[in-house]
């Protein structure tokens, strides 16, 4: 999909839930006014729900894991309580435009209940709505592992030795001469010669032993086994951390780059980002903590 298709797409779903929230409005507002809230507070109260549904669908397409199930259930409660809000309100007539106190259903447990759902949302949103935006910012990305990057690299070198393999091959067979035609060759009549005298037998040639030519190398047609390959240390996340915390004690920070890292640590583009992130945000956060000291 297209950047313009994307784009077309996020634009009709910022429509759609705006109009979704335009129609909910009402019916929260007046909720919000039959349990208590004055007219700000009522005027609020929409938001609050519904924009809490907005942060926990942002947090789902940032999370993974854990950290994404959390979202996501956050979402379907907060959806669950707006669909009971707006049926309620459609349930009962009384409840429109929000001027009277009463009950929002004529048995005392369902009442209470409602009451208690409608009351507590405002407060729900402060708290998973903090948690989730704790948990966005706290998110890093998975490093990636050394032996990863090499299974990865060898097999792109591979398919690349592949392809130029092929063009030699069929070059070779083109420039391959052709075999000569088996005709026979004419007949030649010997001419008279004089007679000489017999030659002496000469000793027979001796043949030294010549040593072969090799040829090159030849490359590699599919993957290379497991067994097959030249072992190389696979260093873990903290590892890397470690050394490039090592190498980097003496760096300024206008120095501390990713790929300056990558040198450094002999690691990938990647893995190089994440590095720097990580020792800018301890650097960070030693300077807060001696600044407290101070």
């Amino acid at each position: 999909m297209n950047r313009f298709a994307k784009s077309l797409l996020v634009a009709a779903l910022v429509a759609v839930v705006g109009m979704a929230f335009r129609v909910s409005w009402n019916a929260q507002h007046d909720v919000a006014r039959t349990v208590g809230a004055d007219e700000t507070a009522a005027f609020l109260y929409p938001f609050v729900v519904d924009g809490l549904m907005a942060l926990a669908l942002v947090a789902t397409l940032v999370l993974t894991g854990r950290d994404r199930a959390f979202a996501l259930r956050v979402l379907a409660g907060y959806t669950a309580a707006s669909l009971v809000l707006n049926y309620v309100h459609g349930l009962v007539p009384a409840l429109r435009g929000g001027e009277v106190r009463m009950q929002l259903a004529d048995w005392d447990p369902a009442n209470w209940a409602l009451v208690l759902l409608a009351t507590s949302l405002p407060v729900g949103a402060i708290f998973f709505g903090s948690d989730l935006v704790a948990k966005v910012l706290h998110h890093r990305e998975p490093l990636i592992t050394d032996q990863d990057e090499t299974d990865h690299e060898l097999t792109n070198r591979l398919g690349s030795d592949l392809q130029e393999s092929a063009p030699e091959e069929a070059s070779a067979v083109a420039e391959s001469p052709a075999p000569e035609s088996a005709e026979p060759a004419p007949a030649v009549v010997p001419e008279p010669v004089a007679e000489v005298d017999p030659v002496k037998p000469t000793e027979p040639p001796v043949l030294r032993p010549v040593a072969a030519v090799e040829s090159g190398p030849r490359r590699a047609t599919g993957r290379v086994p497991q067994s097959a390959r030249t072992p190389r240390p696979t260093r873990t996340p903290d590892e890397l951390l470690a050394e490039a915390r090592s190498a980097t004690a003496s760096w300024s920070d206008e120095k501390l780059t990713a790929e300056a890292i990558r040198k450094a640590v002999r690691t990938s583009s990647a893995n190089g980002r994440t590095l720097r992130d990580a020792l800018k945000s301890e650097r960070a956060e030693r300077v807060v903590s001696e600044a407290e000291a101070a």
